[in-house]
């Protein structure tokens, strides 16, 4: 078994909050993060998938092919948008690192292993001191 990783980054903006929270209680759980007005990142995304060597190609995967099906699923759906009022697969979650990654793992697992490999972690990096890895 061979493990091969893609990195893509996406710019995004969240808010950390709880509506059912008081602007005080949102502040004490989640501090500058529940900013009413919002704030952003810039995401690294690296997704790892496993599976075996095709012996005509050398390839696990066709990079190219796996970076179109990142782009396309993934990346085009957060790019330069509010997480909490655009990204669809994200609508009624906390719009933490820790969810988002596992709504990236949700939209990626299915059309991934079409290209004939397996999801093996999703890592997103929220700065460069923090990041969550996922592994399904």
């Amino acid at each position: 078994m061979i493990f091969i990783t893609r990195r893509e980054h996406f710019n995004a903006a969240h808010r950390l909050f709880k509506p059912e929270y008081t602007d005080e209680q949102n502040l004490d759980v989640f501090g500058k993060c529940s900013n009413p007005n919002w704030h952003g990142h810039n995401y690294t995304l690296f997704v790892t998938v496993k599976g075996e060597v095709n012996p005509d190609t050398g390839f696990l995967v066709n990079l190219k092919d796996l970076s179109a099906l990142i782009n396309h699923h993934v990346i085009e759906r957060l790019d330069h948008r509010n997480i909490n009022l655009e990204v669809s697969f994200m609508a009624g979650l906390l719009a933490s690192t820790e969810n988002l990654a596992i709504g990236i793992w949700n939209e990626l697992m299915d059309p991934i292993s079409q290209l004939g490999a397996k999801l093996h972690n999703i890592k997103l990096c929220e700065t460069e001191n923090n990041f969550v890895e996922y592994y399904g």
